[in-house]
């Protein structure tokens, strides 16, 4: 077959310039394009515990050179931590640069630039009802995998902002230790811990940044982006943060809860027809044939060996030759166990994906409303308690760390429940529920070291 291909084709001509298409600009190799964007990676932290001072005169000349250096340190002295606890809401993001475009990237935006690669994707005039339906569902699956898509890129670009105010969190806590150790009053043991927390945050911040290009990857290629230079650009066109989440999650508009199985099931482009065919199927029998069916199968079910159960036995046996040679009764049969199957499956679908739709929401309803105001609150605790001189500058620096965890907790609940919500989407469209995915990397990278 690849001969014939080969043969009918002859060797493709690289060279050739190719007109202004994407398609052909993007598999010609002689299409010039710059080099990928490097992936820039957070600074990496010292790790060399100084020296002891040599004399009483040596440790206040360090200590006097320290505090100099406070106002030079970017929010390095634990006073102007206090911008963490006044800002308990928010991880403020990094100034786009200037060049950046103003227009950000939607689902829907998205969705229309992906459209414009994916013409099998297009209803067109003459297709009859089922053509339709069909190209229906493949629109409902692109759409669910475009929104996923976009969902995990916009998340894992903020998570890699949490993990990179962790990043900082972790170093204003690495300098004031080596201060305190250049004065002469701190341990190196103390340090070297404070420095191994750095250095858990630096990972943490580079695989975050990691994650983000991945799903801006996935994303890209999607919506039929194909150079580097475009493909970078989406990482300043998404959003700084996901959608808010509903007040509550509804089905959808004039849909109650208890029709949620009905409208699952009408959306299928051809359990309708299935159903109508069975239908026939059985007014096309003879009396009593269905019943006659019932009762022979279920005389073959109880005459298994008890061993069944364990699977030792052979499957069930009809011997009943009437049964046997009646086709109507055999396509009747056969029609029916299919529509089963796939209403049934349908059913489920609806039921596991609306529960997916419920849980989500009250999760991420929760992570915002009440883990991050407790979050809040013990942060602001902690504030008082330090200016007290009840707690440490090290407690201080925990809690802003474990206030960024909770916030990247609670984005990760949001995406977990858009993502749900777009499963629920496409299943009423007419595609098939997949079920949640595993863990993804876009997120749940901003988490420190325990305290200590």
């Amino acid at each position: 077959m690849l001969a014939t291909l080969a043969a009918l084709w002859g060797t493709p001509t690289w060279s050739q310039p190719a007109p202004g298409v994407p398609a052909l600009l993007a598999a010609d190799p002689a299409t010039a394009v710059p080099a990928p964007p490097v992936l820039t990676l957070p600074t990496p932290g010292g790790a060399q515990p100084m020296d002891a001072p040599a004399d009483l005169q040596q440790a206040r000349e360090i200590w006097r050179k320290a505090n100099e250096r406070v106002a030079e340190f970017p929010r390095g002295h634990i006073d102007l931590l206090r911008w963490e606890a006044n800002n308990p809401d928010q991880v403020r993001p990094a100034p786009l640069p200037e060049s950046a475009s103003d227009v950000r990237l939607g689902m829907g935006e998205a969705l229309r630039l992906s459209l414009r690669h994916r013409p099998d994707l297009f209803t067109r005039t003459g297709m009859n009802a089922l053509e339709r339906a069909e190209v229906q569902v493949a629109f409902a699956r692109h759409r669910r995998d475009l929104e996923r898509a976009w969902i995990d890129a916009v998340a894992a670009r903020q998570a890699a902002r949490h993990a990179a105010e962790v990043l900082d969190a972790a170093r204003v806590g690495s300098e004031l230790g080596l201060r305190m150790v250049r004065a002469g009053n701190w341990s190196h043991a103390k340090l070297m811990r404070e420095q191994l927390t750095e250095a858990t945050a630096w990972q943490n911040a580079a695989n975050a940044q990691i994650a983000s290009m991945q799903t801006r990857e996935r994303l890209a290629g999607l919506m039929g982006l194909w150079d580097a230079a475009t493909v970078a650009q989406l990482d300043q066109r998404l959003p700084d943060s996901l959608p808010a989440l509903p007040a509550s999650a509804l089905p959808g508009p004039d849909l109650a809860e208890a029709d949620i199985e009905s409208a699952v099931l009408r959306s299928h482009p051809t359990l309708g027809v299935e159903l109508q065919a069975a239908q026939r199927s059985f007014t096309g029998l003879s009396a009593g044939r269905w019943d006659a069916w019932v009762k022979g199968s279920e005389a073959a079910l109880q005459s298994m060996p008890a061993g069944a159960a364990e699977g030792l036995a052979t499957p069930p046996h009809l011997d009943d030759i009437t049964l046997l040679r009646d086709h109507p009764l055999e396509r009747a049969v056969q029609a029916q166990a299919e529509l089963l199957a796939k209403a049934a499956q349908r059913r489920s679908m609806a039921r596991e994906s609306w529960a997916q739709v419920r849980l989500r929401h009250a999760s991420a309803q929760h992570a915002q409303d009440v883990v991050s105001k407790l979050q809040t609150a013990l942060e602001q605790e902690t504030l008082l308690r330090y200016n007290g001189m009840l707690q440490s500058s090290w407690e201080l620096l925990a809690s802003a760390r474990e206030r960024i965890g909770s916030l990247d907790s609670a984005l990760q609940a949001r995406r977990d429940f858009w993502r749900a919500h777009s499963d629920w989407q496409a299943l009423l469209a007419g595609a098939d529920y997949q079920g949640p995915d595993a863990p993804a990397a876009a997120g749940g990278t901003a988490g420190a070291a325990a305290p200590h």
